[in-house]
């Protein structure tokens, strides 16, 4: 039997396997803000921890991190994480030009 709990920061799902936790968009954007406003230089996860706005749980962090990994926007090495995303310049100026509603 599965229970689930939703809170501010993630899903939690538990089951007779154990406990997983999800993050939800919310906590997803503000890992990925942070770390595109401090792209200079890699940071270590549990320096990423503490720095952030709000606690969030070393797993919940580390399927962040796998996401952001696959999407291309930040590389992992032994320094650390660190963003590398910069949005295509076709973007920026189609989007200068739209008319927002």
């Amino acid at each position: 039997m599965q229970r689930l709990k939703i809170s501010k920061t993630e899903m939690v799902v538990k089951s007779e396997e154990g406990t997983k936790r999800y993050p939800n968009l919310n906590t997803v954007l503000m890992v990925e803000n942070f770390l595109e406003k401090n792209r200079a230089m890699p940071i270590k996860i549990s320096e990423l921890r503490r720095k952030l706005p709000k606690q969030v749980m070393h797993q919940t962090l580390k399927i962040i991190l796998v996401y952001l990994f696959k999407g291309g926007k930040i590389i992992y090495g032994p320094k650390g994480v660190q963003w590398i995303y910069s949005e295509p310049e076709h973007l920026k100026k189609m989007l200068e030009d739209s008319l927002e509603i």
